[in-house]
């Protein structure tokens, strides 16, 4: 098993910034961030692997940026430029290579709104 510690969401107006991060139990090969807005499906936001391979969806690229620490087996996302339609609850998740699921957090609240 695998434990995820989430932190660092909250209410930001449009224009601003936001950091989470996620602290994982032990070591895994790739760490990322998905968001669920109500109604909609939970999406890739961006992921990481432990070799700094990187993805991002395309609607972030350009403002959010995923990094990792990989001796603090912790994983961050820095989001710029926040815009309403990035509400959602984001959910830290952590697997091993050519896993499907893997591991999830409980996730955070992130609310864009003036």
């Amino acid at each position: 098993q695998v434990q995820l510690v989430e932190s660092g969401g909250g209410l930001v107006q449009p224009g601003g910034s936001l950091r989470l991060s996620c602290v994982a139990s032990r070591s895994m090969f790739t760490m990322g961030w998905y968001r669920q807005a109500p109604g909609n499906q939970r999406e890739l936001v961006a992921a990481v692997t432990s070799t700094g391979t990187r993805n991002y969806a395309n609607s972030v690229k350009g403002r959010f940026t995923i990094s990792r620490d990989n001796a603090k087996n912790t994983v961050y996302l820095q989001m710029n430029s926040l815009k309403p339609e990035d509400t959602a609850v984001y959910y830290c998740n952590a697997k091993a290579p050519f896993e499907l699921g893997g591991y999830w957090g409980q996730g955070t609240q992130v609310t864009v709104s003036s």
